[in-house]
């Protein structure tokens, strides 16, 4: 029963994790960066909601929707602004430039909104769902389903959408894409506003089933959702999602049985295997490039 406890609590932060590592491999599958400044889109989310919830005191269903629009809007325009500039440039300047944003973030929201913690102003109280031992919260069950619905909606507006074909054919060839007729900078644009959305609402539900939001809590978050990225394939969006349900099971089982101490070494561990034995994940290839 505990086992099934443990895969439970496993299921509910890894969905958490797989809704950021989706906004991770859109944006490594058209422009190939690498954005380690999206787990900070998470705590925009985070604290578009606590000011939504706090100071205007709107449900939480529209404050879901206006989360979602700030984050897309946000992602977007550090695009626009930090990254189109550098879209021809080395891959190391653009990397080195998502970590630059990511700590301009970080410290303008701590400029904003100070250092100390705030207590998240909602929270679901309703008693969880009793199953002989076993216990499930109402919260888990959420995520864990508007998790899923998105992901599935995600999935159907990439195949059968022609803004999705659009998004695929660029990450296939953007030079051939921009003859066809495709607008380039408006597919990425797109790309971006839907990863980052993502990470609002995973920024949002993170916050409700760990009520502490501060300036750095989507740092380690954010880095987990990459490992899981990196484990189910990046660039690949059924491998970011199975990436964030299995890195979200192997921590809580970690946490329960090995140690809490060395949850966080084990995460980080399963990185450097997946990098030594399969560096493509679990669902990725290996494509031979011309030389």
């Amino acid at each position: 029963m505990t086992l099934i406890q443990q895969l439970i609590n496993g299921l509910h932060v890894g969905s958490i994790y797989a809704l950021i590592a989706l906004g991770y491999t859109m944006v490594y599958g058209v422009v190939k960066l690498i954005n380690f400044a999206h787990g900070d889109i998470m705590m925009i989310g985070a604290f578009s909601a606590f000011v939504a919830l706090s100071i205007f005191q709107l449900p939480i269903g529209i404050v879901l929707i206006i989360t979602m629009i700030f984050c897309a809007l946000s992602g977007v325009l550090i695009e626009r602004i930090a990254y189109k500039p550098l879209r021809n440039a080395p891959r190391i300047s653009a990397l080195i430039t998502a970590i630059g944003v990511s700590f301009a973030l970080e410290n303008l929201f701590l400029i904003i909104f100070g250092s100390s913690a705030k207590s998240f102003p909602y929270y679901i109280d309703l008693p969880p769902i009793q199953m002989g031992k076993l216990q499930i919260p109402w919260i888990t069950i959420i995520t864990l389903a508007l998790a899923i619905c998105l992901m599935i909606l995600l999935e159907l507006f990439i195949k059968r959408t022609r803004t999705g074909k659009a998004m695929r054919a660029v990450s296939e060839d953007k030079d051939a894409a921009e003859l066809m007729g495709i607008n380039a900078n408006i597919t990425i644009s797109i790309t971006f506003a839907i990863g980052s959305a993502l990470g609002g609402v995973a920024g949002v539900l993170y916050s409700i089933a760990y009520p502490q939001i501060q300036p750095y809590m989507g740092i380690m978050p954010g880095l987990k959702a990459f490992i899981a990225a990196v484990l189910g394939g990046i660039g690949i969006m059924p491998g970011a999602m199975l990436g964030g349900f299995l890195m979200g099971i192997i921590e809580s089982l970690t946490k329960g049985y090995i140690s809490t101490l060395w949850s966080d070494a084990i995460v980080f561990g399963i990185l450097i295997l997946v990098l030594l034995i399969k560096p493509t994940g679990i669902l990725g290839k290996n494509v031979r490039e011309k030389v």
